[in-house]
């Protein structure tokens, strides 16, 4: 995956291991090694969304085999420094919380740091973040100090999901002008998978590191650091960046008057939150993503409650008539489907992006709402209609809409404010993100408490959400359509604009064949050393689903 690096001697005054200038490209470096590089990463960070895997044996580290309750009377700040109790599902969830706020904070503020000091750099501080995190919260389990575990995997590792996140945008970006959408989605779909790889191979470690006095959690989440490691130092390491003014053999930028909605010059970061076009982009990614992260967090209750005892072919029974062995009987199932749900959230990253090329970023987000619309819409209708594929399908299109969202919103951007400070635009713009986050989950666990204290039968609590959802959409769609192209005035009076654009394939020296290539053996092992373990998730995902039809 790594490629060679061409740099010659390493004297007095020549750039560092991890500065950007080692980083540029030279003749015979390919282009195609540049998306699995970013997938190693966003593969391992992505375990973020996986997390809930380790709460309930958290919850009874303590206990083992069963929780060691607090003093009733017992705060939050007794949890954080306890050593005499266990922790709380809801206590140690907050490292969620903590994880996406500190995504989208770090994302803004170190976006233009890792504009100037390149993707290496950035990738190789993400991997010492985040993997350092996961080893601080090994320690806070096995010290039991809840408070390490919130600054190592929350704090310190958040910031690593930040700096990961964005670390490949603005590279693949210039490295695909020719297919912006594709390449963006071919990294972002890594974030998605991250927990359906993460999440049972964290399964198999406890297991197999359990003892009578462990749950076996810090031992995984060692282990887990290690792995982690190699691999998105791999892909740090991985990153090249084009020469200044490359374009790939035979393409031809697209004219002004041809592709409207595509910027022919830059914005500078300082500039681009002036511009309303940015903040209606953030408005359209903070309400398709507040929709689709509510549900994604509600996803296995939501199922169980609605259908009941027709997940095991009891369509009589409702919710509140099952017996404890019949509701876990239908939480196995629903395991299943919130598998599904995250297979098409990393399926639409690379599906709507790669669309996105063809059909262009504005029109592809009026397809998000415009769907999305219909469907929040119709989910109550086939609940009631007892229609469980068709219930599944409608919110397996939804996640897909909710992932593309994620992957087609740096193409956008690219689109708007150019490609020159597209990273760090992206990192701004990850704000909404950190709001959605909040607001999304709020609306349907608030709404469905309060339908289920009002009596509410539970097969019908997410009636209201699901028309609530489907309004946010229509603000979105409002949102989209008024954003128009970049006013002229915004673009930088850049010296470099006017520098020849030097193709894959025209004989410029040192760049001659830069980016050009298709599959050849470094290529081919470098896409292998991710899609294996993609494979591996794509299979035991599949094998949760069986459950859901089975």
């Amino acid at each position: 995956m790594v490629a060679a690096d061409q740099t010659q001697g390493q004297g007095f005054g020549q750039p560092g291991l991890l500065d950007r200038e080692r980083i540029i490209a030279h003749a015979g470096f390919n282009r195609w090694l540049v998306p699995p590089a970013a997938l190693a990463i966003h593969l391992c960070i992505g375990m973020a969304y996986g997390f809930s895997v380790f709460w309930l044996p958290l919850s009874q580290s303590i206990g083992i085999t069963a929780p060691v309750a607090c003093p009733a009377d017992a705060g939050l700040m007794n949890a954080l420094f306890t050593t005499a109790c266990d922790w709380k599902v809801a206590d140690l969830g907050w490292m969620y919380t903590l994880f996406f706020v500190l995504l989208g904070s770090s994302a803004a503020i170190w976006g233009g740091w890792l504009e100037r000091e390149g993707p290496r750099k950035a990738g190789f501080v993400a991997a010492c973040c985040w993997c350092g995190g996961l080893l601080i919260s090994a320690v806070g389990i096995y010290t039991h100090q809840l408070w390490l575990m919130w600054l190592g995997s929350g704090v310190i590792g958040g910031i690593g999901l930040g700096l990961g996140y964005i670390s490949p945008v603005s590279t693949l970006v210039k490295w695909f002008p020719d297919r912006r959408g594709m390449a963006t989605g071919m990294a972002i779909m890594g974030f998605g998978g991250g927990a359906m790889i993460g999440s049972p191979l964290a399964n198999m470690l406890m297991n197999g590191f359990k003892t009578e006095t462990s749950v076996g959690v810090w031992e995984t989440f060692v282990v887990l650091a290690v792995i982690y490691f190699v691999f998105m130092m791999a892909g740090a390491f991985g990153y090249r960046i084009p020469p200044q003014g490359w374009a790939p053999a035979g393409w031809i930028p697209p004219a002004a008057s041809a592709k409207p909605m595509i910027a022919q010059g830059n914005v500078h970061v300082k500039d681009a939150h002036k511009t309303k076009q940015f903040w209606l982009i953030w408005a359209v990614l903070c309400l398709n993503v507040s929709a689709g992260i509510g549900v994604l967090g509600m996803a296995s209750p939501m199922l169980q409650e609605i259908f009941g005892g027709a997940l095991f072919g009891q369509p009589e029974l409702g919710f509140s008539d099952l017996n404890p062995d019949q509701k876990k009987m239908i939480a196995g199932v629903a395991a299943g489907f919130t598998g599904l749900l995250s297979l098409f959230n990393i399926v639409g990253r690379f599906f709507w992006a790669s669309l996105s090329d063809k059909m262009g970023r504005k029109m592809t987000y009026f397809t998000f709402f415009a769907l999305g619309i219909v469907l929040y819409a119709s989910a109550p209708s086939l609940a009631h209609m007892g229609s469980k594929i068709g219930f599944v399908v409608a919110f397996g299109i939804i996640l897909s809409m909710y992932g593309g969202g994620f992957a087609t919103v740096p193409a956008y951007l690219a689109d708007m404010f150019g490609t020159k400070f597209v990273g760090a635009i992206h990192g701004r713009l990850l704000t909404a993100w950190s709001t959605a986050g909040i607001l999304g989950p709020v609306v349907v666990n608030y709404i469905r408490e309060a339908q289920i204290a009002a009596g509410v039968p539970r097969a019908q609590v997410y009636d209201y959400t699901m028309y609530i959802l489907a309004g946010f959409l229509v603000l979105g769609f409002i949102a989209n359509a008024l954003i128009t192209p970049v006013d002229r005035k915004w673009f930088m009076k850049d010296e470099d604009a006017a520098a020849p654009v030097v193709s894959a394939g025209n004989g410029h020296v040192g760049s001659a064949g830069v980016g050009s290539g298709g599959l050849d053996a470094k290529v081919l092992l470098a896409w292998l050393a991710v899609g294996i373990p993609i494979a591996f998730g794509v299979y035991q995902t599949l094998q949760s689903v069986v459950k859901l039809f089975g």
